[in-house]
């Protein structure tokens, strides 16, 4: 099996890491919760969270429950 190696030296690709095009994503990248996006389910989950402190706050000498799985 034969292939195609090519090869760049390291300046260009260090000049590469700083180009404009490597810096935003691709216009057709699909999004893929977790992936490319945070998870919808992360993001409910951080809500709960922050919705859960700032009413322990307002009930000061309450124990926290158990979290919700």
């Amino acid at each position: 099996l034969a292939g195609t190696r090519i090869i760049c030296d390291r300046k260009f690709l260090l000049e590469c890491k700083n180009s404009p095009a490597a810096r935003t994503p691709p216009c057709c990248l699909p999004q893929t919760p977790g992936v490319t996006s945070l998870a919808q389910s992360s993001l409910v989950k951080l809500e709960e969270l922050k919705e859960r402190n700032e009413s322990q706050e307002a009930m000061p000498g309450e124990q926290p429950g158990p979290l919700p799985m």
